[in-house]
């Protein structure tokens, strides 16, 4: 596929036909996503491939927690685990909050499930010290990341960044056995898409670039 193409038309995918991911295809993948940029080029990224179903049900369950507070801070009219404010649902709603299916079946239902990890010890935090979430590391995963969609979309294969179970990080960590140095940046479900889609709906670049400043001129 033409590059362009691929970028315009992969989706978050969560609905799998069951199809297999043969591990000739997923290598693929990966040997093509492992260009990726990395600060310093320090590679810190490592890819667990999860197939086990016991494993899966057990990542499913792990995102439970973070799936309740999303969908009431939804519900309350929030933007779901954003920094800046606190969740107004009381702990007692966020708990009663059902987990809608969508949430934990790409896991269970994938071909296969990566769940990829950062070595806190080679990314340059830089932003460490301010008064805010740190998001400057993920610049050391998450091009990994969108490269491996990117590759599965070229293959004719899909899926999606979740990151719910990361709020359960310490026990995803005893779960497959991840070192404390590391932090789990995404678990990816990838398989053969039930639909493809080829036309995504995002903002137009006048809307969100701007000349010179942040409050400068449309680009």
């Amino acid at each position: 596929m033409d590059l362009y193409d691929v970028m315009r038309s992969t989706a978050a995918v969560r609905e799998f036909t069951g199809d297999p991911l043969p591990d000739e295809i997923l290598h693929r993948i990966l040997d093509h996503a492992r260009f990726a940029p990395s600060g310093g080029n320090r590679q810190g990224t490592h890819v667990i491939v999860v197939r086990d179903r016991g494993t899966r049900e057990r990542l499913a369950e792990l995102n439970a927690p973070a799936v309740r507070r999303y969908v009431a801070q939804i519900k309350a009219g929030q933007s779901p685990w954003n920094p800046l404010e606190p969740p107004r649902p009381g702990p007692d709603e966020i708990a009663a909050t059902e987990v809608p299916e969508h949430f934990t079946g790409p896991v269970l239902t994938a071909a296969a499930v990566l769940v990829v990890c950062v070595d806190l010890g080679v990314v340059a935090a830089l932003d460490q010290h301010l008064d805010r979430v740190g998001v400057v590391s993920g610049a050391s995963v998450y091009p990994l990341v969108w490269n491996v969609l990117l590759a599965a979309r070229n293959e004719g294969f899909g899926g999606t960044i979740t990151t719910m179970a990361v709020a359960e990080e310490p026990a995803v960590r005893e779960l497959l056995g991840i070192p404390e140095q590391y932090a789990v940046a995404a678990v990816l479900p990838l398989g053969r898409p039930v639909k493809q889609l080829t036309k995504l709906r995002r903002r137009p670049v006048e809307e969100f670039v701007t000349r010179e400043r942040f409050d400068g001129a449309a680009f």
